[in-house]
């Protein structure tokens, strides 16, 4: 069973920048599925980026242009680099993966890994 454990979340304020990253030990490689989540409470989690075995990625549109994800195959970490933040991107992080596929997914449904979350808090 693949771990997850992220980090890297905090409080800042808008404008600011944080770096997410999910960290996969004792797994030999990251050539799946993999993607970034956030829930805020009393609301389902959405996919905000994900990344297909290469690393490919593809963002939800709430984010495109403020947060980039990539992998570090050597270290088998997934990142989310997240730029010009806003109050409305304060909620719960989440790292997801699905080691049997390939493909991206934004979906929830198309993961069955999680982590344990990372809260990121903005404020105006």
């Amino acid at each position: 069973q693949v771990q997850l454990l992220e980090s890297g979340g905090g409080s800042v304020q808008t404008g600011a920048s944080l770096r997410l990253s999910c960290a996969m030990p004792g797994y030999t490689h990251s050539s799946f599925r993999m993607a970034w989540f956030r829930q805020t409470p009393g609301k389902q989690r959405v996919c905000v980026a994900t990344t297909n075995g290469y690393g490919t990625p593809n963002y939800a549109d709430s984010v495109k242009g403020r947060f980039t994800v990539s992998k570090d195959i050597v270290n088998n970490t997934l990142y989310l680099q997240m730029s010009s933040l806003k109050p409305e991107d304060s909620a719960m992080y989440y790292c997801a993966a699905n080691p049997g596929s390939w493909t991206w997914s934004l979906e929830e449904s198309d993961y069955n890994v999680w982590g344990q979350g990372t809260q990121v808090t903005v404020s105006s």
